[in-house]
């Protein structure tokens, strides 16, 4: 039976929009994000290969998932630094809606992977670290959490941060998607598509929430480690979002709130208000001229040419130019 939203007083929050929900029934709050023209936008200006555009995306929709869920004016940032081909992904989102992002990579080595048929998310990292980093203004202490990559996916990479930093037991779902649409007589037009999921498991009783020790790694052979049955509400609750589809999260026909109700509508979900998102960057000509300002008159020499010194924004690809 399909869902009727407007049966039930519900607004669908659409693309590139974050719904917040709680399942109460299992002790589970979570948000879920369906991304269409942002997507396109951010991608489209860069013109990266596939895969570092897929890869993008995908930390595009984990960061919109981890972003607007601050409580306060502020900024957060995922970035990765590694040896792999894209040895840096940077994701930028800003309170309450603005969202930028932009990747550096080895031409040579991505084309590499392409030819080998190798070019999975992984393999395109490498090793090296992510970080995550929650600002919350000039007077405010910054909090940045580290999570090693060595070849596991951003999902593992959200579920192991909350695990090592926040202790609390997350889940993850993304996906990245390519539509093709065509009209009549036309060739069909691509475009990208994403969503994602993130729940958590937070009980009333803090108790509920333990999980085993994290890995000993080099201790000596022996170490004890304390083993906890997991919680089978939340047991209930990991089944659940294990059984989504990338195409439940990429494909524009099915809303956030179709998904929800799929997963939860036994155990009961509540929505919470949508929080929309925006392609939005910082810069600006008076920002960029600030920087030059305090430039020596060496740097501006090196900078300079034909009598012109042009900055282009690598987020947005706008171009400021100045003369000497």
């Amino acid at each position: 039976m399909a869902l009727n939203l407007e049966e039930l007083g519900i607004k669908p929050a659409g693309l590139d929009a974050v719904r917040p929900f709680a399942v109460e029934g299992l002790d589970v709050r979570g948000r879920s994000v369906a991304l269409g023209p942002i997507l396109e936008k951010i991608l489209g200006r860069h013109d990266y290969p596939e895969p570092v555009s897929r890869l993008l995306a995908e930390a595009i929709v984990l960061t919109s998932l981890l972003g607007t869920s601050l409580k306060f004016d502020g900024r957060f940032t995922l970035q990765t630094q590694t040896q792999g081909p894209v040895s840096m992904l940077v994701v930028d989102f800003e309170t309450p809606d603005a969202i930028r992002a932009c990747a550096t990579f080895d031409a040579e080595r991505v084309a590499g992977l392409i030819d080998a048929g190798t070019a999975t998310p992984e393999a395109l990292l490498g090793h090296g670290h992510l970080a995550m980093t929650i600002d919350q203004g000039k007077h405010m202490q910054r909090y940045q959490g580290l999570v090693e990559l060595n070849g596991i996916s951003l999902e593992e990479v959200a579920r192991r941060y909350f695990e090592r930093s926040e202790q609390i037991p997350t889940e993850v779902r993304l996906a990245v998607g390519e539509l093709y649409t065509r009209q009549d007589g036309d060739a069909p037009v691509k475009s990208w598509t994403g969503g994602g999921l993130l729940i958590q498991f937070l009980p009333e009783a803090p108790e509920r929430m333990r999980q085993a020790d994290i890995d000993p790694g080099d201790a000596p052979a022996g170490t004890v480690r304390h083993e906890i049955d997991e919680d089978d509400a939340w047991v209930e609750a990991k089944a659940l979002v294990d059984t989504v589809q990338d195409v439940e999260l990429t494909d524009p026909e099915v809303s956030v709130e179709t998904l929800l109700y799929r997963l939860f509508h036994e155990r009961g979900v509540r929505l919470f208000d949508a929080q929309p998102i925006a392609d939005k960057c910082r810069c600006s000509r008076d920002k960029v001229a600030n920087v030059l300002a305090n430039f020596s008159a060496d740097e501006v020499e090196e900078v300079t040419v034909d009598g012109k010194i042009v900055v282009t924004c690598e987020f947005c690809s706008t171009t400021y130019e100045f003369d000497r």
